[in-house]
């Protein structure tokens, strides 16, 4: 269950990415998306190795 959560984090952080990067006035975006990406994706490794593995 938190691992489908974690990835559709995921899936939403790149698409901010991407949108972000295409529309150029919208940096901010991307960068948000990035950081936001990185700390998903940081939380997610930490808790499967605290817990064993994501469920």
């Amino acid at each position: 269950m938190i691992a489908r959560v974690l990835v559709g984090l995921l899936v939403i952080w790149l698409v901010f990415v991407v949108v972000g990067f295409v529309v150029k006035s919208l940096l901010w975006l991307a960068i948000v998306g990035i950081v936001l990406f990185l700390g998903t994706a940081a939380y997610g490794a930490i808790k499967r190795r605290s817990t064993g593995q994501l469920r």
